[in-house]
């Protein structure tokens, strides 16, 4: 299974990215476990995200003859990582994009009003001329994610993609309406969310079960 259109939202239904959530889901698994997990599906999910970069043919010599190969044009990405959790999904993309540059947003959501707070803000200097991949485990509410495209937006990046583990049908409605033109790719459309804003099933807290904290 390859994936499903929901909107502008793409399900990755691969088994290998679908097997390792499970594994991630489950109580019992380590922060240990819990992190390289993170770092193995973020790569399958990069993966999924650049199929569409553009290539063009470039002349190289292999040891038995001279040919034209197709190579990644531009290559300019830039990962932003809404802190804390979207590290863990930075660190997993950067082994297979090493020349990546990254970004960061602090946010944080007011736990009684849910309203995103924002604490820090820093992307590369060049990201008018870059494509950006904005990762978070978790699209809940989808509040964070909605506020960190505002904030990208401001900056004039070529384009925004945002990616993530697990979706709720409340976050993904809130960012297809208020962000139209940014497609979303995630692993798991889940139920619900409950009265505290957790994605039900969902997995916990991604940035509590990556770091070790309560």
């Amino acid at each position: 299974m390859a994936s499903v259109i929901h909107g502008n939202a793409k399900l990755i239904e691969h088994p290998l990215i679908q097997h390792k959530l499970t594994l991630m889901r489950k109580a019992e698994t380590s922060t240990h476990k819990f992190r390289g997990l993170l770092a193995e599906i973020s790569m399958l999910l990069a993966y999924e995200v650049t199929r569409d970069m553009p290539m063009a043919l470039t002349e190289i010599k292999t040891p038995v003859a001279t040919m034209k190969a197709p190579m990644l044009e531009g290559k300019k990405i830039v990962l932003v990582s809404i802190l804390r959790a979207g590290q863990g999904i930075v660190d997993g993309m950067l082994r297979i994009l090493p020349s990546a540059r990254v970004g960061h947003i602090g946010l944080y959501r007011e736990p009684k009003t849910h309203v995103v707070v924002e604490y820090y803000f820093k992307v590369p200097r060049d990201i008018a001329e870059r494509d950006v991949i904005l990762v978070d485990p978790m699209l809940a509410t989808g509040n964070s994610a909605v506020a960190a495209v505002h904030r990208l937006k401001e900056t004039n990046p070529r384009s925004i993609k945002f990616v993530c583990l697990l979706a709720a049908p409340e976050g993904l409605q809130q960012m297809q309406e208020e962000h139209p033109d940014v497609p979303i790719y995630t692993a798991a459309i889940d139920e619900h969310l409950d009265e505290n804003g957790y994605i039900v099933p969902g997995l916990g807290d991604a940035g509590d079960r990556l770091f070790g904290t309560k």
